[in-house]
């Protein structure tokens, strides 16, 4: 029934174009087959390979709220408890619809980890998926995995490859790490329960030595009415540019963006990604970032309204469920549609 909706609901955005729908509610792509705008490149520091990365100029996105109103879910209290029950199926439910691992090695990439001595902070690393993907570069014994969750981090310690790694209950947005502390910064799937984004990348900046770089993975937002709606409602899509704009904030240089999504989405987008693209920035100087921020967005020592927070909580949680859905719809359309065509 949720995939006829979200079928119908595109139907409708084409009709009301003037396109008539064709198939089994099966349309046509973003960009209809045709190849990504081009866009300037970027210069690249020694540290970085040659690779094809995007760094908007402008955003291919419709736009969204201010990232400054937090959605639903984006917030760490809700956030703890949206990953309580989550963390129970995660692996085994959430990953393989949208962080595969072909995904996870695409993304790591152009974070560099070409040497085993690395000291690697792994921000977010919730059950350890990502970090699976860190430690096939760099020993165990050098990475550190962050939540602010217990429950995501139990999996982690029941994952023998991270037997060795530091595993430690912290906030992104207040990294208990000292400034120069770590050659590579890793998050994924985490910035979008960031009640403040900048703040979280500003942090990366400064526990990061000279010369270290962050790689940061996570949504992008859509473009399709309905999919914007959910997104909204749940928690934090940043557009693209946004990526952008956040990591030249903090003082990052050579800041790059890079695609990446589940095979059988084809490359279309408009939906939205959980994991939608990885983006990464090298420190050129020691020292905290020079960016200046006021005081946090969300005090979590303040008392939360029950009422309030069970209604946020139950809202959020509905609408990212729609996104447990979109992998299957677009699944779906994958096997039916004939390779070559745009779905």
């Amino acid at each position: 029934m949720a995939i006829s909706m979200l079928c119908g609901a595109e139907n409708l955005t084409l009709i009301r174009r003037g396109i008539t729908p064709k198939g089994f509610c099966f349309l046509g792509s973003d960009f209809h087959g045709k190849q990504i705008p081009k866009v300037s490149p970027v210069p690249r520091t020694k540290l970085s390979k040659t690779r094809t990365f995007i760094a908007p100029n402008c955003s291919l996105s419709a736009s969204s709220r201010p990232s400054s109103q937090p959605r639903f879910i984006q917030h760490k209290k809700e956030a703890f408890w949206f990953y309580r029950f989550l963390s129970i199926v995660y692996d085994h439910v959430i990953n393989p619809g949208h962080w595969t691992e072909d995904m996870r090695e695409e993304a790591l990439e152009p974070a560099d980890l070409n040497d085993r001595n690395l000291f690697v902070v792994d921000v977010g690393g919730g059950t350890g998926f990502t970090t699976l993907g860190i430690v096939k570069h760099v020993d165990a014994k050098n990475v550190t995995i962050l939540d602010q969750s217990p429950h995501q981090l139990a999996k982690a310690k029941q994952k023998e490859p991270l037997k060795e790694c530091m595993i430690l209950e912290g906030d992104a947005e207040d990294l208990p790490f000292p400034t120069d502390y770590a050659d590579r910064y890793v998050s994924a799937g985490s910035i979008e329960y960031w009640p403040d984004p900048q703040r979280g990348i500003k942090e990366a900046y400064r526990v990061l030595k000279l010369g270290g770089k962050a790689c940061l993975i996570g949504p992008v937002y859509p473009t399709f009415w309905l999919s914007r709606f959910f997104a909204d409602v749940w928690m934090l899509f940043p557009k693209e540019e946004e990526y952008i704009e956040w990591f030249q904030k903090a003082g990052f240089k050579d800041v790059q963006l890079k695609r990446i999504g589940p095979k059988w989405y084809r490359g279309v987008r408009r939906h939205g990604l959980i994991m939608g693209c990885s983006v990464t920035g090298v420190k050129p100087a020691s020292g905290d970032s020079p960016l200046q921020l006021g005081p946090k967005e969300e005090d979590v020592s303040k008392p939360v309204n029950p009422s309030v927070f069970l209604v946020r909580f139950l809202l959020g949680a509905m609408a990212g469920m729609y996104f447990v859905l979109v992998p299957i719809y677009m699944w779906l359309k994958d096997k039916v549609v004939p390779q070559g065509r745009p779905i």
